[in-house]
């Protein structure tokens, strides 16, 4: 593996011979000179004027200012006409090496056009009158951005999370000429992130697990007597310990119906929030009987299970251990208490009863779901239910706490161990695995291994490292459905609604219905259906879409005259629906006028002289007086100015209504054009009819028949084990999953193998293309590499820039890189330390999963450094409730939206702010010739 010990990863000709070599299964990496192992930080290698570190931190500035140009280019009418082929041009044919956009045409030409459903699509008729015309048209109707909404719009998040991967692919693709490229790595990051792989096994603690400030754990269930009328009822009522930050621990009793009632209040407290469904009232009554005493081996050890009401019996052989969350309907058997093979002496025998104890775990479970949001964690409704009406905690009660406490800390036990034997079982694979990683990650690998699919017709006649990946596989699936059915606190009710929607579904018409129907020819119709155009009229699919853009339009339409007469001023609402329709070059100017001032954008337009009517004297001082008392209302300066914001704050409702009512109709018409309906249909075609062909040739529907099977065995398998005790051999566990996959392999592989077969080549072609991404990836375009070194001493020599003061500015990115990264690294410490610091089974083990690291982006010709950077800065608000909160309080919602970019802020303090670059700048022309150079292929 890759050593992150702080050294600086190179790129260069000639390898370190391995010290063993007969057992060395490493990839071979791109060529390295010799010596480049070497770390050249302090000094150039002779002839180049740039060390290792300063051209790949300088390729990589340039290539993120391209990036980010390119990026922004593309919601301009003209962005495709600077492409190239495939696309015309008013200019004639662009060449690639006149390309504006060098990288997107590259990852176009390279890795979009040759699809293997896009490459049969024809130049003129699909890419030219279709796409082309479609793309432009909607770039010409200039929706409206995030900061004319106050909030990040959907294509703005797109847009960032592009513009990262496209520079984490050319930074990581396109190598440099010299090989002696740098990048600075920490050992700290790879232990960072095998760390929080093993989060799952701590969430489930009983105590100790602080969330958003609230460490809760429904603790134990007592029973409670309320008069009704002229009798007594009794009620289960479940004991909640509550821990907050700074302050004592207390109790609270909850009864199921408040439980509820919480659910409830938060939907009035929180509209339009996605809550997660309330667990459904289970009042089953679990019974545990365990050894206790004596030090014996877990995995030899054998105990009884004494369960209430049951008829199901079980073979010795069939013995499996309790698992976390999966106690719910325990202990089915009949059978007599075994004797233990040891000395009876050395044990003691415990019965124990816990009532209601599945109803106890899931509501833990739906609490701790809850205040994972912060803003649920921070309601009122929340605060009321974990801190009203305290109780005091009777001996008895406390006993009962203490009984659940141990179950829950033996279920965290039991969930480590299997995962330890799962981990084992895996390990001993590794040889077999990492031949097969070899095999899948070389040249044309993945071909390889579809081809042995296609050509090979069960398992047992594959190659022995694709036999050996697929028990590795097994191991995986086991594992995934013990955490997700049995491993957590809402395991029981995921396992319930499960089998619910199992038993509901009629497989054996559905097999039917897939075996004598023709989803193309059906799909077909439907598609003509809706999208035939009589007498040239609208087509039923632009009246339905158009129907619901309309209903937008005129909900719009209603909350605009309720604001025009808030407002009472007809000029301010004239020209702000004027600004909403004025042409995009009097937008922009007026909002950089906004930005320059320090003003809101409200403001601007109402002052600006290029939007009519012009306001008064008195209209424009009326305005300013609005607007200081805005900020003084948000900023809680003056309360008696709140009812003079309420102006400003209807102004800046209506601006928001005027631009989504504008963007409704812009999608309208947008709809209503023919190309739109005409693209639809092509690329239906294109994509479904190709699929629909090998799905109808593979006689897929046998598969619904295998599908049911396996569901009826897993359930199976799950029941019985929610009914074995605590002590069960986990051995035994771990392979009645495995032997469960086992079962049913077959009929998976063999339905993979009947679509390849009948793929028509369709399967090949993926797999050329994915290859096609990973070679770039790992080898860098065939055009050539980027010269740094050349490309600096030109501009050295030309004058263009100071060679002191453009080394002085690389040298301080390679400083900002290093301190972000630190900086990234120490707060995802912190978070994990804060998680783990409370957690009574200790700091979590830093092994993986089992088969976790089987392959690493470094395969792929993907630094791990680069693909880390991927996630910074991602900090994306959910923003799907304020618009009601906006609609019911403006100062409120203003006041929320301010108070949260403070905790952005907050969040990021001391976040190393990027240095300024000027003599850098003068690089970018030569820099775009040589790019495209290398990207012309």
């Amino acid at each position: 593996m890759t050593s992150l010990d702080g050294t600086i990863e190179t790129r260069g000709n000639g390898e370190i011979p391995p010290q063993d070599p007969s057992r060395d299964l490493r990839l071979p990496a791109r060529p390295k000179p010799n010596g480049a192992a070497l770390s050249s930080d302090s000094l150039p290698q002779p002839g180049n004027a740039l060390t290792g570190k300063q051209e790949h931190y300088l390729k990589r500035e340039l290539l993120s200012q391209q990036v980010d140009f390119e990026i922004t280019e593309l919601a301009s009418t003209t962005a495709l006409q600077r492409f190239g082929a495939p696309f015309r041009s008013d200019y004639g044919e662009v060449a690639p090496v006149d390309s504006d956009l060098p990288i997107l045409r590259f990852i176009f030409v390279h890795h979009v056009r040759n699809f293997p459903f896009l490459d049969q699509a024809r130049e003129k008729e699909f890419w030219q009158d279709k796409l082309q015309v479609f793309l432009e048209l909607f770039a010409q109707k200039h929706i409206s951005s995030s900061e004319d909404r106050l909030e990040e719009s959907k294509r703005r998040k797109l847009a960032i999370k592009a513009k990262k991967l496209v520079e984490l692919m050319m930074v990581s693709g396109i190598p440099t000429a010299s090989g002696y490229e740098e990048r600075i790595r920490f050992s700290e990051l790879e232990v960072v992130d095998r760390g929080a792989q093993d989060q799952g096994l701590l969430v489930n603690t009983p105590e100790g697990h602080a969330i958003n400030g609230w460490d809760v754990n429904v603790a134990g269930v007592r029973t409670t007597s309320v008069k009704r009328n002229f009798r007594y009822h009794q009620h289960a009522e479940f004991i909640i310990r509550v821990k907050q930050t700074g302050r004592p621990v207390h109790y609270v009793g909850r009864r199921y119906g408040e439980f509820a009632k919480l659910h409830k209040r938060l939907r009035t407290e929180l509209p339009g929030k996605v809550l997660a469904p309330l667990p459904r009232k289970n009042k089953t009554t679990t019974s545990h009987t365990f050894f206790s005493g004596g030090d014996d081996d877990d995995a030899s050890s054998v105990s009884s299970v004494s369960t209430h009401n049951t008829g199901i019996t079980q073979d010795d052989n069939s013995s499996l251990r309790n698992l976390v969350g999966m106690n719910h309907r325990r202990g089915a058997s009949l059978q007599p208490d075994r004797a233990s093979p040891r000395a009876s002496g050395e044990y003691r025998k415990e019965h124990v009863t816990l009532y209601r104890e599945d109803q106890r775990v899931s509501l833990r479970a739906f609490l701790r779901t809850f205040l994972q949001n912060s803003q649920i964690a921070e309601s009122k409704a929340m605060h009321e239910f974990l801190t009203g009406s305290p109780i005091k905690v009777n001996e008895e009660e406390m006993e009962d706490i203490e009984r659940r406490k141990m179950m829950d800390e033996k279920r965290i036990e039991e969930q480590k161990r299997f995962y330890e034997i799962a981990r084992q079982r895996a390990k001993e694979l590794d040889v077999y695995m990492e031949r097969f990683r070899r095999d899948v990650v070389e040249r044309n690998g993945l071909t390889k291994l579809f081809q042995e699919i296609k050509d090979k017709e069960r398992i047992a006649d594959l190659s022995t490292e694709y036999q050996k990946f697929a028990e590795w596989l097994r191991i995986e699936v086991a594992a995934t459905i013990y955490h997700l059915f049995l491993a957590e606190d809402n395991s029981p009710e995921l396992f319930a609604q499960a089998k619910r929607i199992h038993s509901m579904l009629p497989y054996t018409a559905l097999k039917q219905v897939i075996r004598f129907t023709n989803p193309a020819v059906v799909m077909n119709g439907v598609l003509d259906l809706f999208l035939a155009q009589p007498f040239g009229a609208r087509s039923l699919a632009q009246r339905v879409f158009g129907m619901a853009l309309n209903d937008g339009i005129r909900s719009f339409q209603k909350s605009i005259d309720a604001l025009v007469v808030k407002v009472n001023d007809d000029v301010f609402c004239e020209k702000l629906k004027n600004f909403t329709n004025a042409d995009e070059d009097t937008k922009n100017n007026i909002r950089s006028e906004a930005v320059v001032d320090g003003v809101d954008l409200v403001v601007a337009i109402l002052k600006s002289d290029d939007i009519k009517p012009e306001l008064s004297p008195e209209q424009v001082g009326k305005a300013f007086n609005a607007y200081v008392a805005w900020n003084n209302a948000v900023e809680n300066v003056d309360d008696e100015m709140k009812t003079g914001a309420q102006l400003f704050a209807y102004l800046k409702q209506l601006l928001k209504m005027y631009t989504r009512q504008r963007d409704k109709a812009m999608m309208l018409s947008v709809i209503e054009e023919p190309v739109t309906l005409n693209l639809f249909r092509d690329l239906f075609k294109i994509f479904y009819e190709p699929l629909v062909r090998v799905y109808k040739s593979a006689n897929v529907y046998n598969s619904v028949t295998d599908c049911a099977a396996f569901m009826d065995d897993m359930f199976h398998v799950l029941d019985l084990a929610q009914r074995q005790d605590v002590s069960a051999d986990p051995n035994q566990t771990v392979q009645s999953f495995i032997d469960l996959c086992a079962r049913h392999q077959d009929n998976f592989y063999k339905f993979v193998h009947e679509v390849h077969i009948h793929d028509n080549g369709l399967f090949t072609q993926l797999m050329g293309w994915l290859e096609g991404i990973l070679e770039f990836l790992r080898h860098g375009p065939k055009g050539g590499k980027l010269d740094m070194n050349a490309l600096f001493q030109g501009a050295v020599d030309m004058r263009l820039i100071d060679k002191a003061a453009a080394i002085t500015e690389i040298d301080s990115l390679i400083k900002w890189q290093e301190e972000r990264k630190k900086w990234h690294q120490d707060k995802t410490r912190q978070k994990m330390a804060a998680e783990n610091s409370s957690s009574s089974g200790g700091p979590p083990t830093s092994t993986p999963p089992p088969g976790s690291a089987t392959f690493r982006s470094s395969d792929f010709g993907i630094n791990e450094a680069d693909l880390a950077d991927l996630d910074d800065d991602d900090e994306s608000g959910d923003d799907s409730r304020e618009d009601s909160e906006e609609d019911a309080n403006p100062i409120a919602a203003e006041q929320k939206r301010r108070a949260k970019k403070q905790n952005h802020l907050r969040r990021n303090a001391g976040e190393p702010i990027k240095p300024e670059v000027k003599q850098l700048k003068a690089l970018r022309e030569g820099f775009l010739s040589m790019l495209r150079m290398v990207l012309a292929d």
